[in-house]
Order: C-alpha cells, then sequence, then structure tokens
C-alpha cells in the first residue's frame, strides 16, 4: 500500500504539473461561461409593455422589413411572458428584438456581450484557434480533461487519511487560518479538493464524453445500446436544429423568404394550444410547406422539458410531435450530458456549485504548484 501510494502521489504531481496551466484555462473559462444565460438575458433588457392585442408573426416580419428594407430573418424565438419581445434570428449573425404589440424594433441586444461569451466559448473548447488549428486545440483541452480525471480520482485516494482520526479528519475537511506557507497550501489543497472532487468529476466526465468518441461509446454500451453513428445529432436527436440539436439561428443557412408563408399564425398558435405551460417557441422559416417548431417547459437546461412538433401548413394540422420521453435511454442520457456538464442541469443552484467547482479548481492549481515548487527547491535535510 506505501508503494502503491508512493507512485500515485508521484504521478498525481507530475500529472497536475504537466497539464496544470490548460486545465486552469478551462477551469478559468468555465467559471465566466458559469452565469452566461442569466448575464445574457439580463444585458440584453428589452421588456415591453403589454398594450393591446399582439401582431401577428407576417405583421411583424412586415414592420421588420420597413424599419429594414431587404432584411431576412432565418428564424423566430418567442417568448411566452406578456413584457418579452419577439425575436427575428439571422443565422448567427444576429438577432433582431421587436416589440410584438407595436412592431417597434427594439435592437441587436447585447452584441458586445454575446460576442464575449462566444469567443469564452470557443477559447475553452479550442483554445480561440481558428480553421484547420482548431483540432488541434481540442486536442490540447481533452487531453488536459483526461489528466484532470486522473488527477481527481488519484487525488481521492491520496486525500484518505493513513489514520481515521478526529484530527485527521479535520485535517482534509475544515479550513485553518492560522497556517501560513506550505500548511496552508496544503490545507487548501485537500479540503478544497475532497469538498469538491464529485461536482468535478461529473463536470470532466461528462466534457470527457463530449470530446471523445470513446467516451461517448462507453455511454451508450453501458445501458446496452449501440451508439449512433458519428455526425448524427447530439443525443441521438432526430433532424437537425432546434434546442436538442443545432436550433434555429444556429446555422447560417441561406437567407429567410421575403414573407412569410401562409399558415405560419396558425401553426404556432396550434402548438401553443397543445403545451399551455410553454415558455418559449422557436422555429426556422421553412422551404417546404411543412414547419418544424421547438417547444420549451423550461429553461435550456431542461432537454426533458422540450418537444419537436411538425405541422403542414396547408392543412394546419400537427403531423409529428416528439419529445424527450420517446428517446432510448441512452439518448436521454447522452442529451443530458451537454447539460450537466455546465450545471444548467439543475438551474441555477447546478450552474453556483459548478462555479465554485471551476473557482476551486483554480486554488487546487495555484497550490499544487505552490507545493511542487517547496518540494523541488527546499534544500535537503529541511522540514
Amino acid at each position: 500500500m506505501k508503494l502503491i501510494r508512493k507512485i500515485l502521489f508521484w504521478s498525481h504531481l507530475v500529472a497536475g504539473l504537466a497539464a496544470g496551466l490548460v486545465i486552469l484555462l478551462m477551469a478559468a473559462s468555465g467559471l465566466l461561461l458559469s452565469f452566461e444565460r442569466q448575464i445574457t438575458e439580463a444585458a440584453d433588457g428589452y421588456r415591453v409593455e403589454a398594450n393591446g392585442p399582439r401582431l401577428t408573426l407576417s405583421g411583424l416580419h412586415a414592420k421588420l422589413r420597413e424599419a429594414q428594407p431587404g432584411a431576412r430573418p432565418t428564424g423566430v424565438q418567442i417568448e411566452s411572458g406578456p413584457t418579452a419581445p419577439v425575436v427575428f434570428q439571422f443565422g448567427r449573425e444576429k438577432a433582431v428584438h421587436l416589440d410584438p404589440y407595436t412592431g417597434t424594433v427594439l435592437g441587436e441586444g447585447a452584441v458586445k456581450t454575446r460576442s464575449f461569451f462566444k469567443w469564452v466559448t470557443e477559447f475553452h473548447r479550442w483554445l480561440a484557434m481558428s480553421g484547420k488549428a482548431r483540432d488541434t486545440g481540442k486536442s490540447v483541452t481533452s487531453a488536459a480533461a483526461l489528466v484532470f480525471f486522473f488527477i481527481l480520482l488519484s487525488g481521492l485516494f491520496l486525500w484518505i487519511p493513513k489514520r481515521w482520526t478526529k484530527r485527521g479528519l479535520l485535517a482534509i475537511t475544515t479550513f485553518r487560518r492560522d497556517l501560513r506557507g506550505r500548511a496552508r497550501d496544503w490545507n487548501w489543497h485537500n479540503v478544497l479538493g475532497l469538498w469538491f472532487a464529485l461536482p468535478l468529476l461529473l463536470t470532466v466526465s461528462t466534457g470527457l464524453v463530449i470530446a471523445y468518441p470513446w467516451a461517448n461509446k462507453l455511454l451508450f454500451q453501458a445501458v446496452g445500446e449501440k451508439p449512433p453513428e458519428r455526425g448524427g445529432p447530439p443525443g441521438g436527436a432526430k433532424g437537425k436544429g432546434g434546442p436538442q440539436g443545432k436550433g434555429p439561428g444556429r446555422e447560417a443557412p441561406a437567407a429567410g423568404p421575403e414573407s412569410l408563408p401562409a399558415g405560419i399564425d396558425a401553426a404556432v398558435a396550434r402548438v401553443a394550444g397543445q403545451r399551455l405551460a410553454w415558455q418559449q417557441i422557436q422555429f426556422s422559416f421553412p422551404e417546404k410547406n411543412e414547419l418544424k417548431l421547438f417547444v420549451t417547459d423550461g429553461h435550456r437546461g431542461r432537454p426533458d422539458l422540450r418537444r419537436e412538433f411538425t405541422v403542414d401548413l396547408a392543412t394546419r394540422e400537427i403531423t409529428a410531435a416528439t419529445g424527450f420521453d420517446q428517446q432510448s435511454t441512452g439518448r436521454q442520457l447522452r442529451t443530458w450530458v451537454r447539460w450537466l456538464h455546465t450545471g444548467e442541469a439543475l438551474g441555477w443552484i447546478g450552474q453556483t456549485v459548478s462555479a465554485l467547482a471551476c473557482a476551486a479548481t483554480l486554488v487546487l492549481i495555484w497550490t499544487g504548484f505552490a507545493l511542487s515548487w517547496r518540494r523541488f527547491t527546499r534544500r535537503r535535510g529541511a522540514p
């Protein structure tokens, strides 16, 4: 046991030194992204006065083109709240907010805030590399996540006290204000590592599933399923677009129509009547006479509260309705992975835990480097 502990200790130390800087950068960017949704929504800040009947989507589309001649949005996002604006999306490029009661163009929202978070996301995934270099960036961040997974597992073993005494347990579970230097770093490293081991293991393991095909395959095999073909929608969702795929406005499709196809307003009303508790409806303007609407009854971190409806615009009839409950166990788990990784699956509580875990990682890296520095630079015979 002593030999195993020694091997794990040096492996833990070397792995931390080798990947520590990249792990620190991933933790810092993850911390910045923890409350991206709430910050962006607050930065947009658009609220309207519920005054009179709402304009139809066709009417709003006409108002938009009147204010911005030549504007050809690709999709729409509608919130159920009476004071929320209607958002017309232009692929990935921009989104324009309109007052649903008057058709007044409110603006493009917090463009700088969205650009900032877009850059942080790209940094988190690919170290902000572009083009073919993204593959290199992804390889580096993925490898760092794999090393961090080993560091966490080996750390859990190393944190086990040699003697199960009250004093030994307090040393690794509570902060001590009277400590300085190496003793303080050791205390912080152990306490934060122990308390945040589980949320960090969840964050890193879900990140591995996103990063590596073999980890994704293991997830499906764990529940006795064959993983979907690579290149298909994440989580095995059918089709492209929507909350389970790319989503309306996520890609950069061709420009939208000059005028909306007949029947869109009736289709939206029909679907809204099917989901009385809906909070958001999204869709891209169809190229054919078939409209796919993605409806959610909660925030974006709850894939189980989302449903896809297909409506025939000619007959206004719902021809298909699919949801989370119709997916296999493996596909459901894979869909949850992305939202467990960010903590959004548990709402603001999960996001807070995720943010604290990222902050703890920054301290873990700093104290780990400090402890290593003291170990390699202290004089022989020094305590």
